[in-house]
């Protein structure tokens, strides 16, 4: 029996750190990669004082065309690494030099800036950008040096259609209708549920009942927070903390942050000013805040209230729920008691985009790694291999690493999503409904920024700190005075 890993840390989860309610940084192990044949070299430039950023290369392959790629973690690196396995003639054709500077202190954005700005041989020919800020470069400020997947000679739209890409990822990475950047991971999210507590409240833990009750796809938190007053009565908390929530609130608005240069406020989020209070004021929560050693203890069961559920993308079970559930098979701690249904309201949470450099002389080296990466969906494709946990990160054959959700819901269709932890549950459809919930369509480049501003506010409100209209007040004082809206 192969034990199973985790495979390198998801980009989506340093994503939701950087966007999440507390701190950066990773909370779980990563793992080492690479591929068979020639290894990758890897190098580091270490910090020789505390304002030095960390820089580190690997490089894949060994011919005599150079593609430069950058990246603020090692997962894409790998997935080449992978790629040059599977295809040794792209090694022998292109060596690829990956530039690793981590996200810390905008670090990794500024020296990208600085390379695509100044062009020439050192510029990357393709570079990934995270949730938190890939708006800034596929439509906003930096988006003027990425070049089309058409332009890199991609059939973009008959992919997208094969595939079934997850039409948010599309709307992230579209410049004037144009697509130059796709994300290969889908964070689009669901409802993950304890069936313990499902089937006392509720009298039945089946994801279809599930989804009835709390009103999946609804499109709003009515039934949901019917079921809340009813767990409490039971001696359940509906979830963790507000900021379970808030992710759904703010990602399901209808208008930005920023419209025709002025601040505003959908009234979806601003409906978060209200479920964070009620959720405090009747105890349907555990009052946890996101990375905390409270949010973990309810993950294990072991906090104030047994919690109902989490709501988060495939990688909020793979790299914090397993690790956090107090066991590593059925019957230890939380573990395989965990099930996942739609969601009542329809949101994503982190991801990585890929783009390439609309200056770079090596389109169709890049071009095929991108395809590869965002829009195979064949049995060799990277979204295959890791939506069946088939990518030996490690090359170490007794491993397995973890079955992902990906972009392509044609892979997930056809994958096995069976998860021991959601107990035996195929948990794909449920994320593939999740996808197709999801918008992007009221994001902005400011939204890292605003939306602290913004939970700052809720929390105060929520703990009677200001009154509604303070909290309100509060929050545009801090946008006024820190980016002038």
């Amino acid at each position: 029996m192969k034990k199973v890993i985790a495979s390198v840390l998801s980009l989506a989860m340093v994503a939701a750190l950087a966007t999440g309610c507390t701190p950066s940084g990773e909370t779980t192990a990563t793992t080492s990669g690479g591929s068979d044949g020639p290894a990758p070299t890897e190098t580091g430039d270490q910090p020789t004082d505390t304002t030095a950023t960390e820089k580190r290369t690997m490089t894949f392959g060994t011919g005599s065309e150079k593609i430069n790629l950058w990246s603020f973690t090692d997962e894409i690196p790998k997935m080449v690494g992978q790629y040059v396995k599977q295809k040794p003639e792209f090694g022998d054709k292109y060596t690829v030099e990956c530039t690793i500077i981590a996200t810390d202190g905008g670090a990794y954005q500024t020296a990208l800036d600085n390379a695509l700005v100044a062009g020439g041989d050192t510029a990357p020919d393709m570079y990934a950008a995270e949730a938190a800020f890939i708006l800034k470069y596929s439509q906003g400020d930096m988006a003027k040096f990425a070049s089309t997947y058409k332009d890199l000679g991609i059939d973009v739209d008959a992919k997208i259609k094969e595939a079934d890409i997850a039409k948010y990822t599309i709307e992230v990475g579209s410049r004037n209708g144009d697509l130059v950047a796709l994300g290969y991971q889908a964070t689009g999210c669901a409802m993950i549920y304890n069936a313990e507590v499902a089937k006392d409240a509720f009298g039945t833990d089946k994801p279809e009942d599930i989804e009835k009750i709390v009103g999946a796809g609804s499109g709003n938190w009515d039934k949901f927070f019917e079921a809340a007053a009813t767990l409490k009565s039971k001696g359940y908390a509906a979830v963790s903390g507000a900021g379970d929530i808030w992710n759904a609130c703010e990602k399901s608005a209808d208008k930005a942050w920023i419209v025709d240069g002025q601040l505003n406020i959908d009234p979806k989020r601003e409906k978060y000013l209200d479920i964070a209070k009620s959720l405090k004021d009747n105890g349907w929560s555990n009052d946890t805040n996101a990375w905390s050693e409270g949010w973990y203890a309810d993950m294990k069961g072991e906090g104030t209230q047994k919690v109902f559920a989490f709501f988060g993308p495939a990688w909020l079970i793979n790299y914090v729920m397993i690790g956090n559930s107090g066991g590593s098979k059925v019957g230890e701690g939380t573990f395989g008691q965990w099930r996942v249904c739609a969601p009542p309201v329809g949101f994503f949470w982190g991801g990585t985009w890929v783009l390439a450099n609309k200056d770079t002389s090596k389109k169709e080296g890049v071009a095929e790694l991108i395809e590869w990466i965002t829009l195979d969906s064949s049995d060799t494709g990277l979204q295959y291999l890791w939506a069946n946990g088939s990518v030996d990160w490690d090359n170490d054959p007794s491993t397995a690493t973890a079955k992902d959700t990906v972009a392509s819901a044609t892979v997930m269709a056809k994958s096995d999503g069976k998860l021991d932890f959601c107990g035996g549950q195929n948990v794909f459809p449920a994320f593939i409904a999740g996808n197709s919930y999801a918008s992007a369509k009221a994001m902005t480049q400011y939204d890292e920024t605003i939306n602290g501003y913004w939970t700052d506010a809720a929390a105060q409100y929520a703990e009677g700190n200001v009154d509604r209209d303070g909290a309100i007040e509060q929050f545009k004082t801090n946008v006024q005075d820190n980016l002038s809206f």
